[in-house]
């Protein structure tokens, strides 16, 4: 993670990006071999009920949505858009790498809020970005992810490019989508 956050340095001395705060927490709301399909509901939990109040309560930094971003690569990157998009009124910035989506059949009912409303999520999401690798094993997840968006009108970005599951590409979209937040 040192390299990630020395590219963050080095495109905030560049002025590309504004300062801004970066959380990591370690994304599990089960104990690892745990039962996985609770995962994201109890990390989204722990998330929302315990990272965000203690980083603001401990923390200078802005606590309006506009000004909170949340973006995960692999199962992060899942968690980051089922999280993100079914919590509107805390994330104005929505990213998912690689992300582990699950089958798109499921894509009705984990973003039911997001479809059920359109236009009230456009007017709120200020970034929705899903990147992908081709050789990627979650490739075709994510581009059935993109498809769905496209059908129910959600406004985003997907971006298609070489590489598998690897740092180097989630390094190339953390360079990419970094000078897009908060603008």
């Amino acid at each position: 993670m040192k390299r990630e956050l020395i590219l963050l340095d080095n495109l905030l001395a560049a002025a590309k990006i504004k300062p801004f705060i970066v959380v990591m927490p370690f994304g599990y709301g089960v104990t690892p071999g745990g039962p996985q399909a609770e995962n994201t509901a109890k990390f989204g939990k722990d998330l929302v009920e315990d990272v965000i109040p203690y980083i603001e309560a401990n923390y200078r930094t802005f606590t309006d949505r506009d000004r909170r971003a949340i973006v995960g690569l692999s199962m992060g990157g899942g968690q980051a858009l089922s999280i993100g998009l079914n919590n509107l009124d805390l994330f104005s910035h929505v990213a998912g790498f690689s992300s582990g989506l699950g089958s798109a059949e499921n894509f009705p009912k984990t973003y039911a809020s997001l479809i059920g409303q359109p236009e009230t999520a456009n007017r709120r999401i200020r970034m929705l970005w899903v990147g992908c690798g081709a050789e990627d094993g979650a490739f075709a997840a994510s581009k059935a992810f993109s498809e769905f968006l496209t059908k129910y009108s959600i406004k985003h970005t997907f971006r298609e490019s070489g590489g598998a599951h690897t740092w180097s590409v989630w390094r190339r979209y953390m360079h990419e989508i970094s000078p897009l937040l908060f603008q």
